[in-house]
């Protein structure tokens, strides 16, 4: 089963299959938003500390819905 995302109304798709422009995407969809600075760094943080593409997607599902 699959958990809520910590921000579960910002929905992101990308064709691309790059991790970093999944991560890209995530960071414009947080500020479209008007999340916070710091949260927005802490995501980055988050997703930048691993250089496994199926880790930084991950991260990247636990903040937002991914498509």
């Amino acid at each position: 089963m699959m958990s809520v995302p910590r921000y579960p109304d910002i929905s992101v798709h990308v064709r691309s299959r790059n991790p970093l422009t999944l991560v890209a995407a995530v960071r414009q969809a947080l500020r479209e938003a008007h999340v916070e600075r710091s949260e927005i760094r802490r995501f980055s943080s988050e997703a930048l500390s691993s250089e496994d593409p199926g880790t930084r997607r991950r991260v990247c599902s636990e903040w937002v819905r991914v498509h």
